[in-house]
């Protein structure tokens, strides 16, 4: 390759490692860019079902396939940890919302709160959870799972409890979900086949980087002008933003209160990836098609997202130096 081309290369592949190397860091700068700049999410909104694409086929291309299997002989955790993630999440957030009457007083909210709860974790998580020193390899093999049965559940409880509030049918929702997984994964396969593994391993900061752009381009499409909307209705937008951040930590609580017997730095991770759910999935599926306060919601649950890790890598780091030691001592109280 000629050293002028050599240099054009270098130059953006250098960025990208700096910014990969950024970690948690760059993931809670993305929500801030992408309010900060409301013309940039007008102009990227009609790509955000591409930008989930790239999302999730990034995702599959470094999936750790002999850590999957390595999880795969030890099931029981994984189908519990799927079930409560897939079927008990939005089984709870149903009722609730048709037993409180919010269905009927806030569509839109209880419409944003379904999807939500519908939604397949994010394909992020087991990086951030990585990031934070958590166990990525639990939860990549739980994303899995859940991701690939999430086009089927979705279909269960939207026509359970959504009703005529989608603009698309239950069936096709599902089939939506699963073209798009379907997809994402056939070029995923397709990329790890031509260039390898190790390829992709050796240029671990790289992609990350380009995982945070990607990031910045789908966080821009889905807040929009969020400013606008704040300053046209502060009192419920600054709402939404606070039931978003307390349905967050809701789910991150009770998750590892429901796990803690595997230790509660396994089961952090665990709360990690059930409150960090899909909805660039959704959105996809739906095509856009949703109220405003829909829309609204699910740019707020961008703050909670992207700065929780950051947030939490403290607390993380600290469960799991006292789970090394508390193994470091039962090790020698047994020689």
């Amino acid at each position: 390759m000629p050293s002028v081309l050599q240099a054009a290369f270098a130059l953006p592949l250098r960025g990208l490692t700096w910014l990969g190397s950024q970690g948690t860091r760059g993931v809670a700068a993305v929500v801030f860019i992408a309010a900060a700049v409301p013309p940039l999410g007008a102009l990227l909104r009609p790509y955000i079902t591409e930008a989930i694409l790239v999302l999730l086929c990034i995702s599959f291309m470094r999936v750790d396939l002999v850590a999957l299997y390595g999880h795969l002989r030890r099931p029981a955790l994984v189908a519990s940890a799927t079930a409560w993630t897939t079927i008990g999440v939005p089984l709870i957030v149903g009722l609730i919302a048709h037993a409180s009457g919010l269905t009927d007083r806030a569509p839109g909210l209880s419409l944003a709160l379904m999807l939500q709860s519908m939604a397949s974790p994010m394909m992020a998580s087991p990086a951030l959870a990585a990031l934070m020193g958590l166990d990525a390899t639990l939860v990549l093999i739980t994303l899995v799972t859940a991701t690939a049965i999430v086009p089927f559940t979705a279909s269960l409880f939207a026509s359970l409890f959504l009703g005529g509030m989608l603009a698309i049918s239950p069936l096709t929702l599902g089939l939506k979900l699963l073209g798009i997984l379907a997809t994402s994964l056939l070029a995923a396969t397709l990329i790890r086949w031509g260039f390898g593994t190790d390829a992709i391993q050796r240029h671990k900061r790289p992609i990350d980087g380009f995982n945070i752009i990607i990031l910045l381009i789908f966080a821009s499409a889905i807040m929009g002008d969020v400013v606008s909307d704040l300053v046209a209705q502060p009192v419920f937008t600054i709402s939404l933003a606070a039931l978003s951040f307390a349905i967050y930590f809701t789910l991150l609580a009770v998750t590892t209160l429901l796990f803690r017997r595997i230790g509660y730095e396994r089961a952090l991770a665990l709360g990690l990836m059930v409150s960090q759910r899909n909805l660039g999935l959704m959105l996809a599926a739906t095509a856009g098609a949703l109220p405003a306060t829909t829309w609204l919601y699910f740019a707020m649950t961008q703050f909670p997202i992207h700065l929780s890790p950051y947030i939490l890598t403290p607390i993380a780091r600290r469960l799991t130096a006292r789970a090394g030691t508390a193994a470091a001592t039962a090790a020698n109280s047994t020689t």
